[in-house]
């Protein structure tokens, strides 16, 4: 009995140390957040703002798209375009459209002394309807 607890650990331990140290960047894990790169998302603003109080719905969408925004592209830096921020004000601040067209295109930071290298633009796109709409990523010319 007391011969296989050995084994066991002596195979825990093999184990444990064939995985990579942490803060290591294994090999097969590529960068990912140094591309330049367009896609298009619908966002379903409905389902983020449910329950938020009327009069805070419009400034809280803004937080939700900033905050997909950086979950897809994985950078810090956001900034919303004017043409959607006046999109999503359209109805007024308690009336903010069920679902959101935008493209997010991740570009390189031309500021020399900011934190970060890159960031995300979010710009409104116009669609007739939403049905059957999917991710696409988008040629930069």
């Amino acid at each position: 009995m007391q011969k296989n607890n050995i084994k066991n650990q002596s195979n825990l331990l093999q184990m444990a140390n064939t995985k990579g140290k942490k803060g290591e960047n294994s090999g097969n894990k590529k960068q990912i957040t140094n591309e330049v790169v367009t896609r298009e998302y619908t966002v379903n603003l409905h389902k983020r703002l449910h329950g938020v109080a009327f009069k805070k719905r419009a400034p809280r969408a803004v937080k939700e798209l900033k905050k997909f925004a950086e979950k897809m592209m994985k950078t810090p830096d956001v900034r919303i375009d004017s043409k959607l921020n006046k999109e999503i004000w359209s109805q007024g601040i308690n009336h903010v459209p069920y679902r959101v067209r935008v493209r997010l295109a991740r570009q390189r930071n031309e500021d020399e002394d900011s934190l970060h290298k890159l960031y995300t633009l979010v710009t409104f796109v116009r669609v007739p309807a939403f049905k059957g709409l999917l991710t696409t990523n988008v040629d930069n010319e």
